[in-house]
């Protein structure tokens, strides 16, 4: 009978052991907070998302979040500029596509080449709004702008399927040359 009550005994430390450790962690947590908002061990909103809600239209929280930042000069700050996390996740999802393919005309490349397509497109964009300005990026630009010239502004599956080797052939010089120059977005 000893043995039963030294096996529960010991069962009941553990679980007492586990529950103080769990109040003891959440007491912790709660210590994050003060009556000005997040203490300062919690981690605020980062300036590249600040951005992109101010572009998307959503100045209303931007501008609240902005005004949390605790030196209550949020008009004082710097404006975040798009910079390099922008080109680095641009082109970030035009390496997604690298191994996809299709086959013209056999119905499964509407998805894929209008993705090329998009990430191209984002890809460029975030190179011309770049801070370091779009000649940094002159020769990936140059071919975005060729592709352009070719698509003549028609992104149909027809014609995107029609021009998938200038699609896929200009994804993968523009993938080639950006790993030649990581400098220029991370």
């Amino acid at each position: 009978m000893s043995v039963r009550i030294r096996i529960r005994a010991r069962r009941n430390a553990a679980a007492l052991a586990a529950a103080a450790a769990l109040v003891a962690f959440l007491a912790g947590c709660s210590e994050a907070t003060t009556s000005q908002g997040p203490g300062s061990d919690v981690p605020q909103v980062a300036p590249s998302v600040l951005a992109s809600a101010e572009r998307a239209g959503t100045t209303e929280v931007a501008a609240e979040t902005a005004g949390a930042g605790g030196d209550g000069g949020g008009d004082a700050q710097e404006a975040p500029s798009p910079g390099p996390e922008k080109v680095r996740d641009a082109f970030a999802g035009l390496q997604v596509t690298l191994y996809d393919t299709c086959t013209p005309g056999a119905g499964d490349c509407a998805y894929f080449l209008g993705r090329v397509n998009e990430e191209l497109t984002g890809l460029d964009a975030a190179m011309k709004a770049d801070q370091q300005g779009p000649g940094h990026f002159k020769e990936p630009l140059a071919w975005t702008a060729a592709l352009r010239t070719e698509l003549a502004g028609d992104t149909s599956t027809a014609n995107l399927e029609k021009h998938f080797k200038d699609l896929t052939g200009t994804r993968d010089r523009v993938n080639t040359w950006m790993q030649g120059h990581p400098e220029y977005y991370r």
